[in-house]
């Protein structure tokens, strides 16, 4: 009788521990809806272990998931025109990062998808899409299962298609990236550096304001907060590249 008590508290205790999410791993799922074959990358905060091995290969349709780890932040990105041997070495058109197995972040311009999890499920997830380091494929990001606001994030125009001369990154006669203006003129009145590193002083651009209002739930400059970072608790991730597909 005191065993199958003792089961049947350790089996409440369990319960409880799932109910409030302990240690409970949070499911991003990447899917390509792009055209074309994409290489994500992922990058994890405080030099923590990437996810998924720091990048992998997407071909048009395909999907693969990872987990993540209570509290976890980091950020993902896709990366266009690749070229890898078969130990992964290589370089890619656009989003490089040392290599199909990321060392570091996305050379710039590169579209992010980016995240910080809440320790538990009782705590919220903040999540974003930011075009602050500029712009080379839509990405979304939906929530699923979670409870709060949990909006949808985003960028599903094609901004390559749109992008001012003066941003434009080109490969074999292609627009493949649109650069942000901070990446293109390394100044502080567009980077937010200096004299213009507050929101007072650092306002949007007519550059900024292309990328808004083509991606209205996106971060289009370093200060553009209020309509663009996302919050959701116990949630899992859908973050699909070229959405607009």
């Amino acid at each position: 009788m005191a065993a199958r008590h003792s089961m049947v508290l350790l089996l409440l205790a369990l319960l409880y521990l799932g109910a409030i999410g302990f240690n409970s791993a949070t499911v991003f799922t990447l899917k390509n809806s792009c055209s074309y074959t994409v290489w994500p990358g992922t990058l994890t905060g405080d030099g923590g272990a990437p996810l998924g091995g720091g990048g992998f290969t997407l071909t048009p349709g395909a999907s693969t998931q990872v987990s993540a780890p209570a509290g976890w932040s980091g950020r993902f990105w896709a990366r266009t025109g690749c070229n890898f041997d078969a130990s992964g070495q290589g370089s890619c058109a656009t989003g490089n990062c040392g290599g199909l197995k990321c060392t570091g972040g996305g050379v710039p311009p590169v579209s992010l998808a980016e995240f910080t999890l809440g320790k538990d499920s009782t705590q919220k997830d903040f999540y974003d899409v930011s075009l602050v380091d500029g712009y080379n494929v839509g990405v979304g990001v939906r929530p699923s299962g979670g409870s709060g606001d949990c909006g949808y994030a985003g960028c599903v125009a094609d901004l390559n298609a749109n992008c001012p001369p003066e941003l434009q990154v080109r490969n074999s006669g292609s627009v493949v990236a649109c650069k942000s203006a901070c990446e293109a003129f390394r100044t502080p009145e567009y980077c937010c550096t200096g004299d213009h590193s507050t929101p007072q002083t650092c306002p949007p651009t007519d550059y900024s304001r292309i990328f808004k209002n083509a991606c209205p739930s996106a971060y289009s400059y370093a200060y553009d907060d209020a309509s663009s970072t996302f919050t959701c608790s116990g949630s899992d991730y859908t973050i699909t590249f070229c959405p607009n597909n």
